[in-house]
């Protein structure tokens, strides 16, 4: 079963990954190579990136073992993509309104595709073995985004999100935002470690 669902969702991660990269490249304001880097600079693409790349792996090595089946591993992706959504759904909805094919992209990205990642989780992560020491490993790759987008937009003069706009908030008001997004990223993932144990217990 585990490897039907995960076929399903790294071919539904593809699909919106790529596509709303062409959508990108068909509204496009700057050259491709630019276009593509800033493409590559949203949390939001490189995270649905990151799960298409996940389940890609568990199809192509589901009888073999590999770190990727490690416990944690799916539970960091889950606390990635959920982020994606809860980010999106409180913050950005409000103020974007796509249309006709960019708008099913959206809900494949930030509602559907995080939606079957934490069914997956609950399905086969082996909750048992989660542990709080696990976190901070768990957030290299969100720290490692935000250090980036900032060196990044201060060269080129684009952030991918408008929490982390320097030139419109100010560096004082960004790295508050950052350390928000931080503290909540080590509150969802304690979470998902916190209702794991429960899921065991039960």
């Amino acid at each position: 079963m585990r490897k039907k669902w995960s076929t399903f969702l790294a071919v539904l991660a593809w699909v919106a990954v790529l596509t709303q990269y062409f959508l990108m490249l068909e509204n496009r304001v700057a050259s491709v190579g630019e276009t593509t880097i800033r493409f590559f600079s949203f949390f939001t693409i490189l995270t649905n990136s990151l799960v298409a790349i996940y389940f890609t792996m568990i199809v192509l090595r589901h009888k073999k073992p590999s770190s990727l089946s490690k416990p944690g591993t799916l539970t960091a992706v889950t606390v990635y993509i959920t982020m994606v959504g809860l980010v999106y759904q409180i913050v950005l909805r409000p103020v974007w309104e796509p249309t006709g094919v960019q708008l099913v992209v959206d809900e494949l990205l930030h509602s559907l595709i995080p939606i079957v990642v934490i069914v997956c989780w609950y399905l086969f992560e082996d909750k048992s073995q989660l542990a709080y020491r696990q976190i901070p490993k768990w957030l290299i790759y969100p720290l490692v985004y935000l250090v980036y987008i900032l060196i990044r937009g201060n060269s080129a003069g684009f952030y991918p999100y408008p929490f982390v706009d320097v030139e419109s908030l100010g560096l004082s008001a960004v790295l508050m935002n950052a350390v928000g997004l931080i503290i909540l990223f080590v509150g969802m993932s304690a979470l998902y470690i916190k209702v794991g144990r429960v899921i065991t217990k039960k």
